[in-house]
């Protein structure tokens, strides 16, 4: 196949991929909001309502995103192990902002949570794609560059 072809096959490749994300993260979106305005609809606490709605989101979000999103053939273990630590640690970054949101500037809980949401989307798409489900050529690029970036400072 030449550089062309090889070149459009890829863009329609990420261009799906884009797609299903998209897809598949509005429906965790949904499954995670309706968690939480439903635990704050019979008073739970903000931050124990999004770690519950969290929960739920991310069992569906990692089969969503492994089999329809990424096609990912990867060892489910290791693979599920890294998705909810990386995961955990964007539930670290939403529980902090949406505190800072919520008690530092007042705003209300559901309002907080969409603001939030932007940041946490965005960091947990690139999580899926550069270290999850695949190592993409640009994730590799990237990941190449940093390692020579290191080893240069040593």
């Amino acid at each position: 196949m030449n550089h062309f072809a090889t070149f459009i096959s890829s863009k329609k490749k990420t261009l799906r991929e884009l797609i299903s994300y998209l897809l598949t993260g509005g429906a965790t979106t949904l499954i995670n909001y309706a968690v939480y305005l439903i635990l704050l609809h019979v008073r739970a606490d903000y931050l124990a309502a999004n770690t519950i709605a969290w929960i739920f989101a991310v069992s569906f979000a990692y089969f969503s995103n492994r089999f329809f999103v990424f096609r990912s053939e990867n060892q489910i273990g290791k693979e599920l192990l890294s998705f909810v630590s990386l995961r955990f640690v964007t539930l670290l970054m939403e529980n902090l902002l949406l505190f800072l949101f919520i008690r530092q500037l007042y705003f209300s809980p559901l309002i907080s949570k969409i603001a939030v949401s932007f940041v946490t989307t965005a960091a947990n798409y690139i999580l899926c794609k550069c270290q999850i489900f695949r190592r993409s050529p640009e994730c590799q690029h990237l990941q190449s560059a940093q390692r020579r970036k290191e080893n240069s400072h040593e």
